[in-house]
């Protein structure tokens, strides 16, 4: 299994990044985008399931971060609009076989992570 993360930079805060993910060698029943910033513990940012679609925030990002996905291509995107300096971390996508407990840091496999820089 591998996941190609990209889309990450330097952004101004209040403005928007879109991080695309997409994974080969398996489908899985949840895709997610994970985070990490420095000196911190990876966090949950949100999750959406293949089947159905639905979706899942964490509190700090809710109303401004949008995530979806395209079956067909085996990709999951992560829209982030209204950035904050606080919004800076290395992203990671990540994928798991259940949507069990999936507004968690548990998942099957992750990609390489894509830095995102939000300057104030």
């Amino acid at each position: 299994v591998q996941l190609q993360a990209s889309g990450g930079g330097l952004v101004q805060a209040g403005g928007s990044l879109r991080l695309s993910c997409v994974a080969s060698g398996g489908t899985f029943s949840s895709y997610g985008w994970l985070r990490q910033a420095p000196g911190k513990e990876r966090e949950f940012v949100a999750a959406i399931r293949r089947s159905g679609g639905s979706t899942y925030y964490a509190d700090p990002v809710k109303g401004r971060f949008s995530i979806s996905r395209d079956n067909a291509k085996n990709a999951v995107y992560l829209q982030m609009n209204s950035l904050k300096p606080e919004d800076t971390a290395v992203y990671y996508c990540a994928v798991k076989f259940t949507s069990f407990n999936i507004e968690s840091t548990l998942w099957n496999y992750w990609g390489q992570g894509t830095q995102v820089t939000v300057s104030s």
